[in-house]
């Protein structure tokens, strides 16, 4: 089997030259192969997505705008790992609760993956969610957030946008063809 594996290059020199709101720039020199090598990347404290499916093997999807591509996507909930000490399934059950109003007896994790590997150091957990109860928003919503749209999609309908590449959000592809992958293979 093919699998990914640790490795611990020497660091010889770690220092943050840009500071952001989620995220900072991080500058590092190390040895690799006989030489040192100097690479910049986005230091990021890691998120949490959920893939909630309910009885009829729909998916609940979320349509945020996203300035970077300026363009409205259709995601699956998810959020940042930036509560101390709270766990990864902990963060996605308070993710899927703060942006769609539902609760999920039942989360497993799906898959993980790494977003960028060769200029962020971002994983993203996901979590399938079902069992799902709709209890509605505790909070208020802002910025981008504010005018989310909460949708339930059939699973067919999602792999077919996605291999039409008309639905780009790489949690939503990871998580939906996992899925669709699994149920097909038992």
């Amino acid at each position: 089997m093919t699998f990914d594996q640790p490795a611990n290059m020497k660091l010889v020199s770690s220092d943050t030259v840009f500071e952001g709101m989620i995220w900072d720039i991080v500058r590092e020199k190390f040895e690799y192969a006989g030489e040192e090598l100097t690479r910049e990347f986005v230091n990021h404290p890691g998120a949490v997505a959920i893939l909630a499916v309910n009885e009829r093997s729909e998916v609940l999807l979320i349509r945020q705008y996203r300035h970077p591509v300026r363009e409205y996507l259709w995601e699956i909930p998810a959020g940042l790992r930036d509560v101390e000490a709270e766990s990864a399934v902990e963060a996605a059950r308070r993710e899927l609760f703060e942006e769609t109003g539902y609760r999920a007896k039942k989360f497993e994790p799906l898959i993980s993956f790494h977003t960028t590997p060769g200029g962020n150091n971002e994983t993203i957990e996901i979590f399938l969610a079902t069992d799902l109860t709709y209890e509605g928003h505790a909070i208020e919503l802002d910025g981008e957030e504010r005018d989310m749209q909460v949708s339930w999609v059939a699973l067919n309908e999602c792999l077919s946008s996605i291999l039409q590449s008309k639905m780009r959000s790489p949690s939503a592809l990871v998580a939906i063809m996992a899925y669709a992958l699994k149920a097909k293979n038992g």
